[in-house]
């Protein structure tokens, strides 16, 4: 297993450029399989997820071609439906989280999907029971072995389109349904659907290919079904999760950073959260500026002076997947912080760590952190920690990098799962960060 160390309290400064989106690449790489045309995607990135998906799809049948970096073409016109019941497919489906979006495509197409209980980050208890509720809205009968862990769908006679009331807007379970019911007879509308910008592009993906999605953008979305989907080519957005990373980077650092085409019109509510830590966000074109932060940033408070709480919620409210970078940074901020995780119970048990290196947290509950500001007046202290998971894994990062001394940091093959070449990226504006 890998290691990063980090000498912590150097100022960066530079340029970098946002990875392609790994949530909504995803998405669009299961997408491939609802057509035997070629698909064309752009800005996918180069990490250990995306690359684990593509193996994968690979080993259904899926003909692969690189065409450079961060574009592929994808050709399901040979899929190898019987892979799904191998013990090979058990153990390479069973490893990685976003395999799970590969049965709606598989179940419109082929009239069957078969997934093992996927893994993931140990952030807590993540349902699946959305994505099957949903085909099962759809006609598909499901099938467990709870031995195996082992989930089946199949819909011999095909899909019919129907209304369907999500029980939560999961992102990948509205995505799993949508896939799933362009392929359907008749139409199909989704009711309290997520809405993220991830989801928006592969609607808008597939209405590319040939499909007829309506409502997106919106909770309310409509699936006229179509008897087949043709190819296109596809550019996946800048990872929002990375910028707000970036951001919180800069300014726990101190540093003058530059954060390149960002897609400032689907970052949403982000920028301004950052803001009510203190951090000054400048838009030039499509990047944000972050000016070094010498006399640090002072949180603001509610209009009635209480303590600001940062929270999470479904687009278009804060993501989850950035209250990680959030906390770290409220460690250094002029004032008091609450972040409330609602969405996850087990996300912020990584601040043992930051508080080993000096940092002022209590922990209500496993949902509720108040950080108390240090204000840099005391400097976090380097130690040596392990990434439970992807967004604490940068979390440390950035605490490291901004801590007194070497820090290390163990089984960053979490923080890969996410970042593409990060120790090399953070070189370039300054770092000093070596992997062993």
């Amino acid at each position: 297993m890998g290691i990063f160390k980090i000498e912590g309290g150097v100022s960066l400064k530079g340029e970098i450029t946002p990875q392609g989106a790994k949530n909504e690449a995803l998405q669009i790489l299961c997408a491939v399989l609802l057509t035997p045309e070629k698909v064309t995607i752009n800005n996918l990135p180069d990490i250990i997820d995306i690359n684990k998906l593509i193996t994968l799809l690979g080993n259904l049948g899926v003909k692969i071609q690189k065409n450079g970096p961060g574009s592929y073409t994808f050709q399901s016109d040979d899929v190898n439906v019987g892979y799904l019941e191998t013990e090979a497919f058990k153990k390479e489906g069973g490893a990685l989280r976003g395999s799970i979006m590969i049965v709606g495509p598989l179940l419109a197409r082929f009239g069957k999907g078969y997934i093992p209980k996927p893994g993931g980050d140990k952030i807590g208890r993540r349902r699946l029971d959305t994505h099957f509720e949903g085909f099962i809205n759809l006609g598909a009968k499901f099938r467990y072995n709870k031995e195996d862990h082992f989930y089946g769908v199949e819909a011999t006679e095909g899909l019919t389109g129907t209304d369907m009331l999500l029980d939560e807007a999961s992102v990948t379970g509205t995505a799993n349904i949508v896939m799933a019911a362009v392929l359907a007879k008749g139409t199909t509308t989704i009711y309290n659907a997520a809405c993220e910008p991830y989801l928006q592009q592969l609607c808008k993906m597939m209405n590319a290919m040939g499909a007829k999605v309506s409502g997106i953008g919106s909770n309310l979305l409509t699936i006229e079904g179509v008897e087949s989907l043709g190819g296109c080519t596809h550019t996946i957005l800048p990872d929002m999760i990375e910028i707000g990373s970036w951001i919180g980077l800069a300014a726990m650092t101190r540093s003058e950073i530059t954060i390149k085409d960002v897609s400032w019109s689907n970052l949403g509510v982000i920028p301004s959260v950052f803001r009510k830590l203190g951090i000054t966000l400048e838009k030039r074109g499509d990047d944000i500026y972050i000016p070094a932060h010498k006399d640090g940033y002072q949180v603001k408070t509610d209009i009635d002076g209480s303590i600001l709480t940062i929270a999470d919620a479904p687009w278009p409210g804060f993501t989850p997947d950035l209250l990680s970078i959030i906390l770290v940074v409220a460690t250094q901020c002029k004032g008091d912080v609450l972040i409330h995780q609602k969405m996850f119970e087990s996300r912020l048990f990584f601040v043992d760590k930051l508080i080993d290196m000096g940092a002022k947290i209590i922990l209500c509950d496993p949902h509720r952190a108040v950080v108390i500001g240090h204000d840099f007046k005391s400097q976090l202290k380097a130690t040596t920690m392990s990434s439970p998971d992807i967004r604490a894994g940068i979390s440390l990062l950035i605490a490291a990098l901004s801590a007194k001394g070497t820090s290390t940091i163990q089984n960053i093959e979490q923080i890969d799962r996410g970042y593409e070449r990060i120790d090399e990226r953070l070189r370039a504006i300054g770092a000093k960060i070596v992997r062993a």
